[in-house]
């Protein structure tokens, strides 16, 4: 039986404190996912390496790949990208000077996962040091956070073959950072193309410092033309803020057809990654039918203390990464639902719980979703609202000064939940992914399953839920129908995901 606050499903350190995500790389259906990673709350930041099969939900732990050498202090995030039968790891290195990118290879990504040592913290004898792709030149200085993507073969052509790499990172002070594009042909040697700027409205705040740059590329399903989605986080304060930007990047102008949005509404998402993957991994017309986007579940960011963490005091672990999600693109609009296998994971796990289920909510109406603790007393709710969707965690002792996070909806799209709960963790996918939440809520000896109701103008049409086998007790929906399974469910919109084993959970 896992411990009540340490997810399952969702990546955690065994000890000490999980940083960002430094990126993912899909290999066939092997996901190897880097991050960094202090063994305690002291101890200066370095890469991890976790490897999971065919689904992203169990998580081995295999040599770190990345640690400071001397003369650095920490290691910071970057970017990992398919080279031969390895990797080429970019990362960003802090001195007493600055910051620059450095460049690392893994020689071969089947050996990392092989040859592991009985202690997880030695460094993986397949990665070698190539050195400084990044440094300080006449114009800018404090290179980091590098994000490297293909490049076009052509600015025209945005759908043939691909030639070269492109990166954005950042440079500048922390307090008022500048993202600039570079490319390279071989991956290596790069130059600056240009200090990012936007063409129409960006959306993007003015005071506030835009950070940890990712770019991916998307068929919009609606027009079938290749858009560039910009990621970038905003940081406001004490927190941050996931966003995203749709338009086209030319050289190092980014033409926007859509201004900055929410990647996300809840209290808990920040500094998205990309997924890059392996050649033959994908169909060449698959390229960008979708991408896979992980955060990290922590509002504060750069500015966390993890000793004030219930979970550092109680288990010894500080932060986890959210599920990996499938991005798709739909009229300029981003659409995130989990990848495939959930379903199951959540049935093979020891306390993780799923419910789903649609309905129809008019204006005052609601469909309410307690989440409920040990006791059987709501710790968060979920409520679908019509044309917003809300997750409230102040009925946590925990969290009880914490505003109700709130995202809004398109009328047009079907009014559907799906809610994860996993340890500490609570994920919402609203109305087939138009709108996502995600939020740690600390649930007094974890979670005991749902307690749904509806009000006003609201109707319940189908709701399914699912918990670990062994405590499992059948389908959960508004019907008197006891062949009613959650394929019904799902057929019942092309709007609500169902499992499909090549796609994942589609709409």
């Amino acid at each position: 039986m896992t411990s009540p606050y340490r997810p399952e499903l969702h990546l955690t350190s065994e000890i000490g404190v999980l940083n960002a995500p430094a990126g993912l790389l899909l290999d066939g259906s092997t996901w190897h996912l880097f991050h960094q990673f202090q063994k305690t709350a002291e101890a200066p930041a370095r890469w991890a390496h976790v490897v999971a099969e065919n689904t992203p939900f169990d998580w081995e732990i295999c040599n770190d790949v990345i640690a400071p050498r001397a003369g650095e202090i920490k290691v910071r995030a970057g970017s990992v990208i398919s080279q031969g039968a390895g990797a080429s790891l970019y990362f960003t290195s802090v001195t007493e000077t600055g910051t620059t990118v450095q460049l690392a290879r893994l020689n071969d990504l089947n050996a990392s996962i092989a040859e592991l040592e009985e202690e997880a913290s030695t460094l993986d004898p397949g990665v070698h040091r190539v050195g400084t792709v990044l440094g300080n030149t006449a114009d800018f200085t404090d290179f980091r956070s590098p994000c490297v993507v293909h490049g076009w073969a052509t600015e025209e052509d945005r759908s043939g073959g691909h030639e070269g790499w492109l990166m954005l990172a950042l440079t500048g002070p922390a307090e008022s950072p500048t993202m600039v594009v570079l490319s390279s042909p071989d991956g290596q040697d790069w130059g600056v193309v240009g200090p990012l700027s936007f063409e129409g409205d960006s959306g993007l705040p003015e005071d506030s410092p835009i950070v940890s740059p990712r770019i991916i590329r998307l068929h919009d399903e609606v027009d079938d033309e290749i858009r560039d989605v910009l990621l970038v986080t905003v940081e406001e304060g004490e927190r941050e803020m996931a966003g995203y930007l749709v338009g086209e990047l030319q050289g190092s102008t980014f033409q926007v057809t859509s201004p900055f949005t929410r990647l996300d509404y809840g209290h808990d998402f920040t500094r998205p990654r990309n997924t890059n993957v392996t050649p033959g991994t994908l169909a060449e017309h698959e390229r960008y039918d979708q991408a896979v986007l992980v955060g990290l579940m922590n509002g504060s960011g750069r500015r966390d203390e993890p000793e004030k963490h219930l979970s550092w005091d109680a288990e010894g672990w500080v932060n986890c990464l959210s599920l990996p999600r499938i991005a798709t693109l739909q009229q300029g609009v981003l659409y995130q639902t989990p990848t495939s296998g959930i379903i199951d994971a959540v049935a093979e796990s020891d306390a993780a719980y799923a419910w789903t289920g649609i309905g129809e909510v008019s204006s005052g109406g609601a469909i309410t979703v307690d989440i409920l603790d040990a006791e059987g007393s709501p710790a968060a709710r979920v409520t679908h609202r019509g044309d917003a969707v809300e997750l409230d965690r102040s009925l946590s002792p925990h969290h009880r000064e914490d505003p109700v996070a709130v995202a809004p909806l398109l009328e047009a799209d079907t009014d559907a939940l799906t809610i994860i709960v996993d340890g500490s963790t609570v994920e919402v996918f609203a109305d087939g992914g138009v709108a996502t939440l995600c939020s740690r809520v600390y649930i007094d000896g974890g979670c005991s399953g749902f307690s749904v109701h509806t009000e006003g103008e609201a109707t319940l049409l189908r709701s399914y839920e699912r918990q670990s086998r062994e405590r499992y007790s059948g389908i959960f929906p508004d019907t008197d129908d006891a062949d009613f399974s959650i394929d019904d469910l799902w057929a019942e919109d092309e709007n609500v995901w169902g499992d499909d084993e090549d796609e994942g959970l589609v709409r």
